[in-house]
Order: C-alpha cells, then structure tokens, then sequence
C-alpha cells in the first residue's frame, strides 16, 4: 500500500447507533460517538451524546447495542444537540464505516431539527474503500481490526464511541498506518538535521593511571592470602 506525506487536516471518525435500519419506517438515532484526528493521530477530543430516539427500542436493536428505551428517556433529544454536534464536526472530513446507513440518519436528524444536511462529499466511507483495497475479503470492522492486528476484545456491544475509537485506529492502518508514520518520522528528522546548531566535534586523548609500587604490593599481597592456586600462577 502506498503511503503519503500529504498533510490531511482534521478528520472526525464518526458511529452511530439506531433503533432500526430505515429512518423512513420511523427509525431513530439513539447515540451518537465522534473521534478528533489531525493529520491521522487521534486528539483525544470526542464528541459523545446518547440520544431520546423517542420512540419504543425494538428487541432486535437493543440486542445489538444494549440501549434501553428506560435508559435512553431521560436523554436529550437530537434538535437540543444539534448545534453542538455540527460545530464540533464543521467542515471536517468525516471517516465512517457504512456511510450510507449513518448518513441516511443524521441527515434525517438533522432535518427533524431544521438544520443543514451534511454533504456526500465531506464523507469518507472506510467500508466501500476497504471493500477495494482486500477485494473478496469479509470488511466488517471486526474483520478489519482483526486484520490490523488491533484489539478489539473489549467490544461485547456495538457502541459509537467505541466503534468510532476503533474506526480511528484501523483508518489508520487503512491508509498505510506504520508507513506514513515512518515518513513523518523522517521528515522530523530531516527538518531537525537542518535546523539543528553544528556542534564540533572534539576527541579526547586516553589517559593512563599507571598503579604505583605501594598499590602493586597490595595487589600481591592480597592474592597471596585469598586466592589459593590461582589459574594464572603456572
């Protein structure tokens, strides 16, 4: 896999979690879980909301995510979070595994909340991209980190901000992890090779501390008394 030096910005991974499939049969989003990267390496800074879908959780749903509807009542629903998320997000590029599917939901959202849709073209799909790099090869995100070799052993449920954590790091490997960090290494490197001041070298002559008669009859003297037989004595 080619890797690239280009400098990439800020990117957000991004997951969602939903009571169902379709946002047209009246399926809601119920979390939703946002990772910062800049220049592909993770911030630290998330944005992560649960979510009142408003509606009853279907069984199949909380099988897969573990949200209640008890759970999920006291939360806010999305038009009161609305702002915060799309200030978060901006114009940022946003890394998401099945894009289609999230993107029919928070498009949805957002037009319940009398807000702008977020672009096609501000959205990158890790799937379909996965899809083409290892043609043939399963490309669920499971599949994927297992591939990457990354440790994915922690998620006994689907969550988004723990998918979009994962989502980040296999990104990551997805675009040629190790080497773009090889090549950022030795950028670094070349820059501070010509910054850095030129010190010159100096060699130091080796000293001698030859022992005096004093010490060497000390010497002989001890091995006399505490060494019986010595190897080196013929």
């Amino acid at each position: 896999m080619q890797a690239s030096n280009e400098i990439v910005g800020r990117e957000i991974s991004l997951d969602t979690e939903t009571t169902g499939f379709k946002p047209q049969e009246g399926h809601r989003m119920c979390e939703i879980g946002c990772v910062e990267m800049i220049n592909r390496v993770r911030t630290g800074k998330v944005f992560h909301m649960y979510v009142n879908p408003e509606r009853s959780m279907p069984d199949a749903a909380y099988n897969v995510h573990g949200l209640s509807e008890d759970f999920l009542k006291d939360k806010p629903v999305f038009k009161n979070i609305a702002d915060e998320f799309l200030e978060f997000v901006g114009d940022s590029r946003l890394i998401i595994h099945n894009a289609e599917f999230d993107m029919r939901f928070i498009n949805a959202e957002l037009t319940h909340a009398r807000k702008h849709n977020i672009p096609n073209d501000q959205v990158f799909c890790t799937l379909l991209h996965a899809r083409k790099t290892f043609p043939g090869s399963p490309a669920s995100l499971d599949a994927l980190c297992r591939r990457f070799g990354i440790d994915n052993s922690h998620r006994t449920h689907h969550g988004a901000l723990l998918d979009a954590e994962l989502l980040a790091d296999m990104y990551l490997e997805l675009m040629g992890g190790s080497q773009v960090s090889m090549e950022l290494a030795s950028l670094s490197q070349d820059t501070e090779d010509k910054n850095a001041p030129k010190i010159e070298k100096v060699t130091v002559q080796p000293r001698s501390f030859p022992a005096n008669e004093e010490e060497v009859s000390a010497h002989k003297k001890f091995i006399a008394e505490n060494i019986k037989e010595p190897l080196w004595g013929g």
